[in-house]
């Protein structure tokens, strides 16, 4: 079986334009629903933060509205309260690509704030790149490839890849508040921007990277994840 390195926001807001904090973290389903998958399948995860904090769940993910319903509410719940990993991360700076053969990112808005400059995370996403093995991120988690440039070049440039769009910002009404559009961040970056349906499950695989755009991409990404394991 295999062993994955779930890269993670260490945050628990996002610092908007005028200066206020908007309380954020990592997307509940963003993490439930890979880690059940891989986990059901008998795949190892160990979470890694920007010093081991312990990650914040945006409790706005948690809310019966933005989760499909209460029940599902719960059963997010249920699977991160029963995720040990979740209680004892390792520090990124310690995490070593050698010791995984994959690694995830989900999101949430919390990447915009410390993955997007954290050196490790840039480190980790240069070598899982260049490895060879698969590295999925989803919906704002590719922020943190804003963090692998070198002198303004990025090797993510020429890929193909999603995230969270314009317009689903926009459609939160977070967009104007905010400091910089992911979309925006990652066409300068040059990657070879793709989008499907605002909220619906889309895909993209370039290579090794695999990229979801939004929080109902979670699953399918973990899908194609585990047909590479």
């Amino acid at each position: 079986m295999a062993k994955l390195l779930f890269v993670m926001t260490g945050t628990a807001y996002w610092t908007l334009k005028d200066g206020t904090r908007h309380a954020t973290g990592y997307w509940a389903e963003e993490f439930a629903a890979p880690y059940k998958a891989l986990t059901d399948a008998g795949h190892q995860v160990v979470v890694a933060t920007p010093g081991g904090v312990v990650p914040y769940v945006d409790m706005m993910s948690l809310r019966p509205e933005m989760a499909g319903g209460a029940g599902a509410a719960v059963e997010l719940e249920e699977i991160i309260r029963s995720a040990e990993v979740m209680r004892r991360p390792i520090g990124l700076a310690d995490a070593r690509l050698d010791d995984y053969d994959a690694v995830y990112l989900p999101g949430g808005h919390g990447p915009m704030e410390d993955l997007c400059v954290d050196a490790d995370a840039g480190r980790l996403l240069t070598e899982a790149l260049a490895s060879g093995k698969p590295l999925a991120i989803v919906c704002h988690a590719p922020a943190a490839m804003l963090a692998t440039r070198i002198h303004g070049v990025s090797p993510f440039a020429g890929y193909r890849v999603t995230a969270f769009t314009n317009e689903e910002e926009n459609a939160v009404g977070l967009a104007p508040k905010a400091r910089w559009l992911l979309e925006d961040e990652l066409v300068g970056l040059g990657v070879d921007f793709t989008r499907g349906d605002a909220w619906k499950p889309y895909t993209v695989a370039d290579r090794n990277l695999l990229t979801g755009q939004n929080p109902a991409s979670a699953a399918e990404l973990a899908g194609r994840l585990l047909e590479i394991l």
